[in-house]
């Protein structure tokens, strides 16, 4: 086979104001063998996103840049690259992170899949540079992830570690996208990977894992992805609503999924106790909890929760100041590593 042959892979980048950032995403990506192009939607910045982008260009003409004047949000923007892109497989990058080599190859490598996602390494900025050598090597060891399981393991429990596998950023086929009429929900500015997911898995779709790891995501208190308004949770909860309004859903893929709508909503509660509190004092919180006492364990089961994540952020500050930074975090187990 030509190398020509092996690139058919469009790596999509929605990117706003990441002009520190975005180069290095862009020369990720640009350095694996499988890309045929890479389409950045500079989504409204304000900053020189769009140029730096372009300064990691090289001389192959796979850079493709987009501008929207003003922001419409990851969803609309990755929509947009998948409509004008041309590869059969798409692939999903965030603009603060980067592909560690040979990704793409490992993914491609599995057979019979729809979507096709890899282990994610967390860390942050200090740990970027040596990356591609701290990160371990691990048996792929791939298998089939059911609808269950993907909602399950979005679904944070108190005393355990907040669901994540949402986080996951597979490679998706464009065939089984267009054959189901499948989208990003534009309407959703939190969490529009997990609806896309979710309703694909719904449809059938062969969604499978491997905890080789080939994605850096970096972590930082700033990042967009990392902060959300309460209509946004209002807004994803819906979502799981709409999905379970479809009547081909197992009981048991239904009951999972009114588990998350139930989870995210209780969210959207506590949230929504915190602005009227912010907004109107504590008399007018206390008079919204009294009118809906159903929200009265969301609301506590919050504050508590708030409460335990500034002590957990108190001692990760701790640390980071006696010199403990650039440590990597794992988001699937860490296990079976190659020598």
């Amino acid at each position: 086979m030509s190398a020509a042959a092996t690139m058919d892979v469009c790596v999509i980048i929605a990117a706003k104001n990441a002009a520190e950032t975005i180069a290095r995403a862009v020369a990720s990506a640009l350095a694996e063998p499988e890309t045929a192009e890479i389409i950045v939607i500079d989504d409204g910045s304000s900053d020189a996103t769009a140029s730096a982008a372009l300064s990691a260009a090289d001389d192959t003409g796979r850079l493709n840049i987009v501008r929207f004047e003003r922001n419409r949000g990851p969803a609309a923007a990755r929509n947009h690259a998948i409509a004008i892109s041309r590869s059969p497989i798409l692939a999903i990058l965030d603009a603060d992170d980067f592909f560690l080599p040979g990704r793409l190859a490992q993914l491609v490598d599995v057979p019979d899949w729809d979507f096709v996602a890899d282990n994610i390494a967390f860390m942050d900025e200090a740990a970027a540079a040596s990356a591609a050598v701290d990160v371990g090597r691990f048996q792929p060891e791939p298998r089939l992830l059911d609808l269950t399981g993907f909602v399950e393991g979005n679904i944070s429990r108190r005393g355990v570690r907040r669901g994540e596998i949402g986080f996951l950023k597979p490679l998706m086929r464009r065939d089984f996208l267009l054959t189901h009429q499948l989208a990003y929900n534009e309407a959703l500015r939190l969490g529009e990977d997990y609806d896309l997911y979710l309703r694909a898995l719904a449809k059938g779709a062969r969604y499978k894992i491997i905890h080789s790891c080939g994605y850096a995501a970096i972590v930082r208190g700033n990042s967009l992805s990392g902060s959300h308004r309460t209509e946004d949770l209002r807004r994803l909860y819906e979502a799981d609503r709409v999905i379970l309004a479809d009547n081909r859903l197992s009981a048991e893929a239904a009951a999972v999924i009114r588990r998350h709508e139930r989870h995210i909503r209780g969210r959207y509660e506590h949230r929504r106790f915190l602005d009227i509190k912010r907004e109107g004092g504590p008399i007018a919180a206390i008079s919204y909890l009294l009118g809906k006492p159903a929200a009265f364990s969301a609301v506590a089961g919050g504050i508590f929760a708030d409460k335990t994540e500034r002590m957990r952020t108190s001692k990760s500050e701790t640390l980071a100041e006696a010199g403990h930074s650039g440590q990597l975090r794992y988001l699937l187990p860490a296990s079976a590593e190659l020598s």
